[in-house]
């Protein structure tokens, strides 16, 4: 009984080799079957092909091939970009927006610190009142000018008058002294007060030419202190222009896109501080090849259908067509080579709808553009259904 439960030995399943040297008969082991495959990956498998096979139906159904004059390419939706900048350096004080932010045209955007101009300001003005007094001075002089004028003038006559006396009397004493009826010492005295008068007339002519000279002066003054008053204005003027351009508005209606500059900065002339996207010019660009490009016209409708909201068809304009191709070589000699020339279209939206729906423009996405070669082609039901009004 316990030898029916020994385990047999090793030497009773490998018999040991034949006295004559012989090979022992080998025992070949048994082939396992093949592993089974999982039903799971079958499965999975299946899944995969179906949605593939759906998802390829649901293309061919939603794009199907466009009738003749209609033409198509991708694109992006995009707009006018304008940037915020400092006309002159300065310090940021206020930041009125956030990205983000709609904006309308003339809505306060930034603050700039404008001390250092107000403190110009006052300067200025002060320069305006010296300037002011200046030309009150100098008039006041011109009125003295003048009065020494008329002084001059009157003694230059006082003075002929003296000079013609006495040339008289030297002239009655050269007669008399021929009779000895004057002494010749008389008409020495007469000849020398006559040459006194004639000299004190020159004297007074002199003075006279003077004051006119220092009247000319006065009104120069006048003009120069008026001048410096037209100045100390211009001044004044500038540097208000400077402190209204320091308070940056937005040019237009639109949505600020960045904040290129934070509060407290200190930029240069021309520093920029947003950036806004102009929501009442916005368009789309897209690609045709050579020969549906040249039959592309200014004014022809568009069809814009975008990846992100596929139900709503957005009517456009072509504004623009590319008369040199993008991505080309620079020399195409075959006429299949030419074919594949791509010209740029430009797509835009009117202004008016996009007043209407200002709020759900939205820059940047994807999507299709769908043009009208022939202004008798009829557009299919797909993009007809869902027009935005």
């Amino acid at each position: 009984m316990a030898g029916a439960l020994e385990t047999p030995s090793k030497s009773s399943l490998h018999p040991a080799p034949s006295p004559t040297g012989a090979a022992p008969l080998s025992v070949k082991p048994t082939k396992r079957p093949p592993p089974r495959t999982s039903w799971r990956k079958i499965l999975l498998l299946l899944i995969l092909l179906g949605a593939g096979g759906g998802y390829y139906a649901w293309q061919k159904l939603s794009h199907p091939g466009l009738p003749p004059g209609l033409a198509s390419g991708n694109g992006r939706i995009e707009a006018t970009e304008i940037d915020v900048s400092t006309k002159i350096a300065g310090r940021i004080k206020e930041i009125l927006v956030n990205e983000g932010d709609f904006i309308s045209a003339g809505q306060v955007l930034v603050r700039m610190d404008t001390e250092q101009l107000e403190a110009r300001r006052r300067q200025a003005e002060a320069e305006l009142r010296r300037a002011v007094i200046g030309v009150e001075t100098a008039k006041s002089l011109i009125r003295q000018r003048e009065a020494e004028g008329v002084a001059a003038d009157a003694t230059v006559a006082q003075q002929d008058a003296k000079f013609e006396q006495a040339e008289k009397k030297r002239a009655r004493s050269e007669q008399l002294i021929t009779t000895a009826a004057v002494s010749q010492q008389v008409l020495d005295d007469d000849r020398a007060n006559s040459l006194a008068a004639k000299a004190a007339v020159s004297a007074a002519k002199a003075h006279a030419a003077a004051t006119e000279a220092a009247l000319s002066a006065a009104k120069a003054q006048v003009v120069d202190a008026e001048a410096a008053v037209d100045a100390a204005r211009a001044a004044i003027e500038t540097i208000a222009a400077d402190i209204n351009d320091s308070t940056l508005r937005s040019p237009r209606d639109g949505r600020v896109q960045y904040r290129v500059a934070q509060l407290g900065e200190v930029l240069a002339a021309g520093g920029r501080i947003l950036n806004l996207v102009d929501l009442g010019d916005v368009y789309m660009t897209f690609f045709l090849p050579t020969a549906e490009a040249g039959r592309v016209t200014m004014g022809s409708d568009v069809r814009l259908v975008l990846d992100a909201a596929p139900q709503y068809i957005v009517p456009a304009k072509v504004t623009f067509v590319a008369d040199v191709a993008q991505f080309t070589p620079k020399t195409v000699e075959t006429e299949e080579e030419r074919q594949k020339l791509m010209f740029r279209i430009k797509a835009r939206i009117s202004p008016e709808l996009l007043r209407k729906n200002i709020r759900n423009v939205k820059t940047g996405l994807p999507g299709m553009a769908y043009v009208q070669l022939d202004q008798n082609a009829d557009w299919p039901a797909t993009l007809q259904r869902g027009l935005v009004q």
